[in-house]
């Protein structure tokens, strides 16, 4: 008689314990979703702000101001499995979603997948960083993939909505390699793409003028040469391809001369932007493997640039990408860290106020 009184309180304590380890620790159908984080925020306390976007993982944020709106065009991490290595393997993301707010502080949208990698039909793996543009009627997302050779080529693809989906060109941009695509419009309708990333970036590959396959995984060879240069070239006025010769972005120190591959915190490595402020040109950029944020001025779009410093120091991560945005008289950082995940290859994106100093400067930020 016991056993049988027994038998309903077992079964009542099995669907409890059930229950509360589902909710506690996440059934397993609730994790098939790679690219979704399925915690919460742990920890809030430390960091400057707070992620944008809590649902998936997010990275390398570029930020435009189309028809008033913030848009933002993010890499989208997923955990595929890959050991984490220097060529940056485990970065293996395969889509893009888009986001909108109408003001920093507001709500956040995400508009869904605006290019996946199977839908671009030169591309092999490893859809990196990417960028957008506005012009003639049209919106542009520029980004690096390997092509199926496991080179890096850096394609566009078109919509006429800033929100997508946007629809790949058949071929990559003649001429074009490497990672970290920035498109920057100046007052006179000229556009620039600045171009190129070390080591995982492959740009060491092509310091010959061609793509050496076996050739440095680094860059850190001749540490007493100049360093390798972000790349320019001025665009076509169809936005789709490269108007004349890819260009080496000159950095040089406060006494012309330029920075060496041995100096670690202040040459360029990847993550470029460019914004203008008081006629002036900001190149800005990621040191990599020292994980600042660097700025240099210059008078033109396409350089020589002055290095002036430090503007952020390094995020929680291996390293950081960002953009910078004005509206409305206020200027933004977008970047990313390691907040929700505390793995370096799953980054959340954030925003922060950026502000010029009375000389010209920017104010240096603890994220």
């Amino acid at each position: 008689m016991s056993n049988l009184n027994e038998a309903p309180q077992r079964l009542l304590f099995a669907i409890t314990v059930v229950i509360f380890s589902c909710s506690t620790f996440g059934c397993k159908n609730a994790n098939k979703k790679e690219a979704k984080v399925n915690k919460p925020v742990v920890q809030t306390k430390g960091f400057l702000s707070q992620p944008l976007v809590t649902d998936i993982y997010t990275a390398d944020p570029s930020a435009h101001i189309f028809n008033g709106k913030i848009y933002i065009y993010p890499s989208h991490d997923i955990d595929a499995g890959i050991p984490e290595n220097d060529n940056g393997d485990h970065f293996d993301m395969r889509d893009y979603h888009i986001f909108s707010m109408d003001s920093v502080g507001g709500k956040i949208t995400d508009h869904g997948v605006g290019l996946d990698i199977k839908d671009i039909p030169w591309a092999g793996r490893q859809l990196w960083a990417p960028d957008a543009a506005f012009k003639n009627g049209s919106y542009y997302l520029y980004f690096p993939v390997k092509d199926k050779k496991d080179v890096f080529r850096i394609g566009v693809a078109t919509s006429k909505s800033p929100a997508g989906p946007f629809k790949a060109e058949a071929e990559p941009i003649k001429g074009s390699y490497s990672i970290d695509p920035a498109v920057f419009t100046d007052g006179n309708g000229d556009s620039y793409m600045y171009f190129g990333g070390i080591w995982g970036g492959q740009l060491q590959r092509w310091a010959s003028g061609s793509y050496e396959a076996n050739g440095s995984k680094t860059d850190l060879q001749d540490p007493n040469k100049p360093a390798l240069s972000c790349k320019v070239a001025k665009m076509t006025k169809d936005m789709l391809g490269f108007d004349g010769p890819v260009k080496d972005v000159i950095i040089v120190d406060s006494n012309g001369k330029q920075l060496l591959t041995s100096d670690h915190d202040r040459r360029f490595f990847e993550g470029s932007w460019m914004h203008k402020y008081n006629g002036k040109y900001y190149f800005s950029y990621s040191t990599g493997d020292t994980h600042f944020l660097a700025y240099a001025v210059g008078d033109s779009p396409m350089g020589p640039f002055t290095y002036k410093g430090v503007f952020m120091e390094p995020v929680q991560g291996w390293t950081t990408h960002h953009s910078i945005v004005e509206q409305k008289g206020k200027w933004y950082i977008f970047y990313h860290d390691t907040q929700l995940s505390g793995k370096t290859h799953l980054r959340n994106i954030k925003v922060t106020e950026i502000k010029h100093t009375v000389d010209g400067g920017l104010e240096l930020i603890k994220p």
